[in-house]
């Protein structure tokens, strides 16, 4: 990611934290609109789970221009997903739920530079997860 893509999601971010309770809501309405079974995966509440999650990004769109600081957060992250039977399948509507609400949020602001900046950072971050998760699944296995 270039310090261009760290500045533009972080600034867009900034768009999204006010309305952040709405924001967790249409993600997960859509997430599951996508994969309804992946509504069992979700045993908590879900406002609180949608907190979680808010601030889950909101810590990791925080700490992209800190990579090497990010990382072991996110690698530990994909760990415990592999405990949870997340699959590689399961990253990419996440992936597509992610981006459908930050087009909602955001509108107009939502721009090609925006959605690609995005993109590739959830690329990036789900990519590390699923690398931690392979890991800890050759690592149990061997």
């Amino acid at each position: 990611m270039t310090p261009d893509q760290i500045k533009l999601v972080q600034q867009s971010w900034t768009r999204v934290q006010p309305i952040a309770d709405t924001a967790a809501a249409l993600f997960y309405q859509k997430l599951f609109e996508l994969d309804p079974a992946l509504r069992s995966m979700f045993k908590r509440d879900m406002k609180e789970q949608g907190r979680l999650l808010m601030q889950m990004i909101a810590v990791a769109v925080k700490s992209l221009s800190n990579l090497e600081k990010l990382v072991p957060a996110v690698e530990a992250l994909g760990r415990r997903h592999s405990g949870y039977g997340v699959t590689a399948r399961h990253y990419a509507t996440v992936g597509e739920a992610l981006l459908w609400t930050l087009e909602q949020g955001l509108g107009d602001d939502f721009n090609a530079d925006v959605r690609e900046a995005w993109t590739l950072t959830y690329l990036t971050l789900a990519g590390t997860m699923q690398a931690a998760s392979q890991k800890a699944t050759e690592d149990i296995a061997a």
